[in-house]
């Protein structure tokens, strides 16, 4: 029972901690509410198990054998961030103006995710710590650990943003957080980059 624990554990922090996938939740949440950010939920959460089954099932040792491979994901991944950051920095905040604003979708969650290094390294490092001899049984067991905490997590974030709902009806207070939440993305691919 306490490598269950151990999992969950560290589910809970790789998932929970601020990182690219959770700050476009927090705005999905203020943007379009908790219901439409469900979709971007179960799509990165989805995503994130994806990647971690197959890190477990041998593609760390491919990544090991060929590392350039590692920095190519890891710099698509960035570039990903950083297009995303200009995106929100660039928005005029105006609400419902023109064409309808979508929530992001489940295939978009998911993307992310594959796209994301801090999405990379927790999956190589709870592979690491938890099934290093990549027996199937541990691994599908991680990741059923790993479904529910990080969908409960990365929820978690959609449901803070519908909180900021309020403060954000009008374009100024949304451009002023679409700017914070740029310049946090761009920060946290910045320090992904960095030695």
């Amino acid at each position: 029972m306490s490598l269950i624990v151990s999992m969950a554990a560290f589910a809970l922090v790789a998932s929970i901690t601020p990182g690219p996938v959770n700050i476009v939740a927090l705005s999905c949440g203020a943007q379009f509410g908790f219901r439409a950010g469900q979709r971007h939920v179960l799509g990165a959460t989805l995503g994130f198990v994806l990647l971690l089954v197959l890190m477990g099932l041998g593609l760390h040792e491919v990544l090991t054998l060929w590392p350039v491979m590692t920095r190519v994901v890891q710099l698509a991944g960035v570039a990903f961030l950083l297009f995303m950051a200009w995106k929100l920095a660039t928005d005029d905040g105006r609400l419902n103006a023109g064409q309808a604003a979508r929530a992001p979708s489940m295939l978009y969650g998911a993307l992310m995710q594959w796209l994301n290094p801090k999405a990379w390294l927790a999956c190589v490092a709870g592979m690491g710590a938890f099934v290093a001899d990549g027996e199937a049984r541990l691994v599908w067991q991680f990741a059923a650990v790993y479904l529910v905490i990080c969908y409960l997590s990365v929820g978690c974030w959609v449901y803070a943003g519908t909180f900021l709902q309020g403060y954000l009806s009008n374009p100024a207070g949304m451009r002023l957080f679409n700017r914070l939440m740029a310049l946090l993305l761009a920060l946290s691919a910045i320090y992904l980059v960095l030695p």
